[in-house]
């Protein structure tokens, strides 16, 4: 490529490969992962999961404004435990614990 060639890229979303409940629930594991004990970087990766579907259409699912949900899962949100069960719920995941070794 010469010099005065300019290379196009798009914007990249993980949003747009989660397309089952497999392949949300392997996301969010490997925030967990990444998150190291931060609970924004979690808000984040909640956002990206709640992005790959109809937005919209979960909120009213889960009987949250749209607007209040994107507030809820912005980095600076504070969501209640009940609004994170119930994305997750319609979202087709559940949490799961494990003892800490």
């Amino acid at each position: 490529m010469s010099n005065n060639q300019t290379v196009k890229t798009a914007p990249w979303d993980a949003a747009d490969l989660l397309d089952s409940p497999e392949a949300i629930a392997a996301y969010l594991d490997a925030a967990v992962e990444e998150a190291q004990g931060d609970p924004s970087f979690l808000l984040v990766a909640l956002d990206t999961v709640a992005r790959a579907g109809n937005f919209s259409e979960l909120a009213r699912e889960i009987g949250i404004s749209r607007k209040g949900l994107y507030k809820a899962l912005s980095e600076d949100g504070n969501p209640s435990f009940a609004t994170i069960w119930a994305v997750l719920s319609k979202l087709g995941v559940r949490i799961e614990f494990h003892a800490l070794a």
